[in-house]
């Protein structure tokens, strides 16, 4: 099958879009399958290996946050493209200039086309400040995707919150995690003393952008409530973003290490204790998987993936979300039982065991099958399908 990614974000960039699609573009290559990708021109203009066709597009820089681009709507370009190799199916990872763009051509072209729900735009219309604008944005997303022949979202959480907001031809596509790459094998103690972390000196990890809509506030009064219980608590920040400033003022005695590479990744995963995702933004949130399979027990709300694979006080401590008290609570229990850390690692691990990014791919194939065999129907007659 020959298949076009169309992304606003791709690697180099780090985020859980450009991560997944990543992913998934290794399995699929490796099984054979011919990708074609669309995207922004990177920095660097250089084209990614492997692909059977790429085309680059102008990006524009997204206002007040520069690190995150979209893609110039070049509908004409695109339909050249297409025109001189076709492809089989389009994946449509993202709602953007670009992504409005392509779902016009491939539907001028009668191309089948996937769209991926990856984003929570109403929780980041809140967090900047646009919760007015949140009706018009759901309203621009539903029209958007309904014109696909299928939407993906990460959770059968997600996917029934969608068709309740009128969202069809839905179907469910987990996360896959390597458990290869990501054990608690990879533990550095160098590492850790780098940091300041003598043996038995606790180690709190954040892994994430660092913006508005990941709660870092939350974070913040986390941190300080267990370091008074533990004064000796290490911090360790791994990220980036346009808040990394303000956060860097109240939390000074943190070790902020911006972003890490993929292949050190896993030691700074590793060589922690415990996680804390205070985030209500995410759709799924590979950050807790890949914490899960390093061994760490996670404190996180119960919503996207910490509400599908932790089972609080087994696994991990998931809270209601948008309990802030709970949460605090829960982390400050856990920062004083050493113990349960190792008990509830070993648990988190096994339980994300069988996430594997192969079997996440046998999924998107059957879905863009799916698409690619069926006459896609006007959208308001679209039947809604919850897989």
């Amino acid at each position: 099958m020959r298949i076009c990614l169309v992304s606003e974000t791709w690697a180099p960039e780090i985020n859980g879009v450009a991560h997944t699609l990543g992913r998934l573009a290794d399995e699929l290559m490796a099984r054979g399958h011919e990708l074609q990708l669309i995207r922004p021109r990177p920095d660097d203009g250089l084209r990614q290996a492997g692909l059977q066709a790429e085309l680059q597009v102008r990006g524009l820089p997204l206002p007040g946050y520069r690190q995150v681009r979209l893609g110039w709507p070049a509908g004409r370009a695109i339909h050249r493209f297409w025109h001189q190799q076709r492809p089989d199916v389009t994946y449509l990872a993202t709602e953007g200039p670009l992504g409005w763009a392509a779902l016009s051509a491939a539907r001028r072209l009668t191309i089948p086309s996937a769209s991926g729900f990856h984003t929570d735009f109403d929780h980041y219309a809140g967090a900047y400040g646009m919760g007015l604008l949140k009706p018009l944005v759901r309203a621009g997303l539903r029209r958007f995707h309904n014109r696909t022949g299928a939407t993906l979202v990460p959770t059968p959480e997600q996917a029934r919150r969608l068709a309740d907001q009128g969202f069809a031809n839905l179907a469910v596509m987990g996360r896959g995690v390597d458990t290869r790459r990501f054990t608690p094998d990879k533990r550095d103690t160098a590492l850790r003393l780098a940091w300041g972390a003598q043996p038995q000196q606790p180690v709190v990890l954040h892994v994430g952008r660092l913006a508005k809509e990941k709660n870092l506030a939350l974070l913040v009064r986390t941190i300080r409530a267990m370091q008074a219980q533990r004064p000796d608590l290490v911090q360790v920040i791994v990220g980036d973003g346009p808040q990394r400033q303000a956060l860097t003022a109240r939390l000074p005695e943190a070790h902020f290490c911006g972003f890490v590479s993929p292949a050190d990744l896993p030691r700074y995963y590793a060589s922690a204790d415990l996680l804390l995702f205070p985030s209500l933004s995410e759709t799924y949130g590979n950050v807790v998987t890949e914490a899960m399979a390093s061994g760490l027990p996670v404190v996180a709300f119960a919503t996207a993936a910490a509400a599908l694979l932790i089972e609080s006080g087994r696994n991990g401590l998931a809270v209601e979300p948008g309990d802030d008290e709970a949460f605090v609570d829960a982390a400050v229990s856990l920062c004083q039982s050493p113990a349960r850390w190792g008990q509830l690692g070993r648990a988190a691990r096994l339980t994300v065991a069988e996430q594997s990014w192969s079997r996440i791919a046998d999924d998107f194939l059957a879905i863009l099958e799916g698409v690619q065999g069926a006459r896609a129907l006007p959208a308001h007659r679209a039947p809604t399908s919850v897989r």
